[in-house]
């Protein structure tokens, strides 16, 4: 059984304010890569779900993962650091960014193919 890290969140000092972050996972029936989305849906797309603004909302997302994962829902809850990018939030690390678009061999599959 999953349980929620103490001090799992970072966010950095500065002039540059709290970074955004959201839930990311993989659903438990099918594997793919799903978002904690409004009224804890998990979405498949990015731009479906509101970012934690405060440590506190993320540490209360992470919560609502780990809950979803300990009811079979989903698959190794994490949050992710996201920023906008021209009105659209992308993650921050290649990593993530590759998850959230699909594989990366086939463009012509996944959600970049708009599959």
């Amino acid at each position: 059984m999953a349980t929620v890290k103490k001090n799992p969140v970072k966010f950095p000092d500065g002039d540059a304010g709290p970074m955004q972050q959201v839930v990311i996972a993989n659903r438990l029936t099918d594997g793919v890569v799903v978002f904690l989305g409004r009224d804890r849906q998990w979405v498949t797309y990015l731009k479906d779900c509101p970012p934690a603004e405060t440590p506190e909302e993320a540490e209360t997302l992470l919560a609502m993962g780990v809950e979803a994962e300990n009811n079979q829902e989903i698959v190794g809850p994490e949050l992710i650091e996201v920023q906008d990018q021209n009105g659209t939030l992308a993650p921050i690390k290649m990593r993530e960014a590759m998850r959230a678009r699909g594989p990366s061999i086939r463009t012509d599959l996944g959600k970049q193919a708009g599959n």
